[in-house]
């Protein structure tokens, strides 16, 4: 009979595996910064200096130091690998920054209705405020009463004064 480990009836145990284990954040912001390099002029610059000397060296170096002979195998390789690796990092960066664009743009749309619940609530409270005020003796109708006032006493002065009334008309 086989071992006792290799019965189906029964599950298998876990068996402790140690794999590294990494902080994806900081993984992430790795990826974000080396995507970044590989966006930039200089990473280009360099790059082309690299590939420069890399042919150079095995054109013009002797024979025996050259280790890329002329159909450039290796650097073909080492280029794919380049390209290999930064694909998929450029991918992760862009995928977190759509994440952060994605938690601005909520942020955003937050900001933007109470700002729109803010205005509306102050020009209610305008509306109701005009509203109120033509109901409220104003400074400019209060001289107008005034105006008519003075005028009513003026007139009041040039007519002649009624007769004075005796006390049986009462």
């Amino acid at each position: 009979m086989a071992g006792e480990g290799a019965r189906l009836d029964r599950p298998r145990e876990r068996r402790r595996v140690r794999l590294p284990r990494w902080d994806p954040e900081a993984f992430g912001s790795a990826s974000e910064r080396i995507a970044r390099f590989l966006g930039t002029g200089r990473f280009i610059a360099w790059m082309t200096v690299f590939v420069a000397v890399w042919l150079g060296w095995n054109i013009l170096a002797p024979e025996r130091l050259r280790f890329d002979s002329f159909p450039f195998i290796f650097l073909t390789l080492m280029l794919s690998l380049q390209a290999s690796y930064s694909a998929p990092l450029i991918l992760l960066a862009q995928y977190r920054q759509a994440d952060r664009d994605r938690v601005t743009l909520e942020q955003d749309r937050a900001r933007d209705e109470r700002s729109i619940a803010d205005t509306e609530f102050l020009a209610r409270e305008i509306a109701a405020l005009r509203m109120g005020m033509g109901e409220v003796a104003t400074r400019d109708w209060i001289r107008s009463e005034f105006q008519d006032l003075i005028k009513d006493v003026e007139k009041g002065r040039a007519a002649p004064s009624p007769a004075p009334r005796d006390e049986h008309d009462r």
